[in-house]
């Protein structure tokens, strides 16, 4: 019989043993470790996340066999790593100059963006390089894409397609024809039948994810994969996905409007803070090199309730157009109604118009305030250009036609500055705009442009043409 303290020990003992063979629980998507079993992930907030990783044992990895010689830095051949154009240059902007062989690149975008009908036209031309491309199609049958590769003249000898949603096909097809280009059209269509779960699955996306990019390292392939986005925007799947491949881009644009926006996310090769513009129109999609045309009305007079800014993205600077209406309502909550602006921020002007700018009955009246050409200004340098249309259009008078207006407004009514003003002034002179409103010490002005600095909304507001009575 074991004395009291021996027992203590024995029953310490055991009780670390257990504790080491429980099992532990981990988020799929984002590492975090709990010793019990939860719903929802308390780091990431993802719901069924929660996957037990098992454990009696601490388990070693040996060294092995390496697979090369490790070279000193300046050794290292670097031309692996070059990157090749696709044929679309503003593809390339974003990517920072081409495919690079064996990167994996993802692009995500809402459902009939457009985004199958680009990467048929990026391999249709990489095909006509002769070099071997591979098109593998998991939502449509082959004789679809067939018609869609007639419609936008995207036909080549050395563009291979086929329709497959097994992983095991997709990898005997890359063994046919060793293609030096692999389009999946999409990555959560794709299944491996020794993974448990649907198609689309967080297991199944992990596998095919894996498995391609294994095989792209390996042959040197460049691949591009398409990826579903949720309600909320976010890719569809595991995060560990955006993780596990080299780039990361978003297809964006309003299925009514011909503008695409090509945005980098996450890029291993080259910068994240590009854009590439498209238009999509019937026979296919074309890059715009110069796109600001589509984001303004040409009229012959000024119309109240019109203002111009210069947004940025990315690096890239594009003029665009916002628009304002006021309109007397009999209803005791007045409507307010946004298109390409967030609704907060114009909340946000009209209370600074209200009470920083002396102009009244603001909150009495329905307002709409849109943009043109479905860009969507998100930024905060748009603030001030919003703010001059609702007054513009309250007031009913039209600002100066080669105006445009540039700047932060804050609640206090001081208008702050924005970065890349001098680039933004630069494509407004280009434009041929003559005129401008923008924060104080805006730097070198382009030749031929008149810069008004304004220090708050008031000094902005005394820039509207004078009239005798406001409403």
């Amino acid at each position: 019989m074991l004395s009291a303290p021996a027992a203590t020990v024995s029953a310490m003992a055991a009780r670390k043993s257990s504790a080491k063979d429980r099992p532990s629980y981990r988020c799929s998507d984002c590492g975090w470790s709990t010793p019990k079993w939860l719903g929802r992930c308390s780091e990431c907030h993802a719901w069924n996340t929660i996957e037990e990783q098992g454990g009696p044992g601490v388990r070693t990895t040996a060294p092995g066999r390496v697979t090369a010689p490790a070279l000193p830095i300046g050794q290292v051949d670097a031309r692996q790593a070059a990157a090749r154009p696709t044929g679309v240059p503003e593809l390339d902007r974003v990517l920072g100059g081409g495919l690079v062989p064996g990167a994996v690149v993802l692009l995500a975008g809402e459902p009939g963006v457009g985004k199958s009908t680009l990467l048929l036209d990026v391999a249709a031309k990489a095909a006509d390089e002769a070099r071997p491309t591979l098109y593998i199609t998991g939502e449509e049958s082959a004789g679809q894409v067939r018609m869609r590769a007639d419609r936008i003249g995207a036909l080549s000898e050395h563009l291979y397609l086929a329709a497959e949603t097994d992983l095991a096909a997709v990898l005997g097809h890359l063994d046919d024809i060793k293609p030096a280009l692999l389009v999946l059209d999409s990555v959560q269509t794709v299944a491996s039948p020794e993974i448990d779960g649907a198609p689309g699955g967080m297991a199944q996306v992990r596998e095919v994810a894996g498995a391609l990019i294994r095989a792209s390292k390996e042959r040197g392939m460049s691949t591009l994969l398409v990826g579903h986005v949720t309600k909320d925007g976010a890719i569809a799947g595991p995060r560990l996905l955006e993780h596990l491949v080299d780039v990361v881009l978003h297809f964006e644009g309003d299925r009514h409007a011909r503008l695409r926006l090509v945005r980098g996310v996450k890029n291993r090769y080259g910068a994240t803070d590009e854009v590439g513009c498209f238009e999509l129109h019937d026979e296919g999609i074309t890059g715009l090199a110069d796109p600001s045309g589509l984001f303004l009305t040409r009229r012959d007079a000024p119309v109240p309730g019109t203002c111009l800014t210069v947004t940025l993205e990315g690096r890239r600077p594009l003029v665009a157009e916002v628009q304002a209406l006021t309109v007397d309502t009999q209803i005791p909550s007045p409507r307010r109604t946004t298109s390409g602006l967030e609704t907060s921020r114009v909340s946000m002007m009209l209370a600074v118009l209200e009470q920083r700018g002396r102009i009244n009955a603001l909150g009495k009246r329905d307002i709409y305030s849109a943009t043109v050409g479905g860009v969507r200004l998100s930024e905060p340098a748009a603030d001030l250009a919003v703010a001059l249309a609702l007054a513009s259009a309250a007031i009913d008078t039209p600002l100066p036609k080669n105006l445009v207006a540039i700047g932060e407004v804050g609640l206090a009514g001081e208008v702050r500055r924005v970065t890349g003003v001098q680039r933004r002034l630069s494509e407004a002179a280009r434009l041929g705009f003559t005129h401008a409103l923008v924060p104080t010490d805006p730097g070198r002005v382009p030749d031929g442009m008149r810069v008004l600095e304004v220090a708050d909304i008031g000094d902005a507001l005394r820039a509207l043409p004078p009239r005798s009575a406001r409403a």
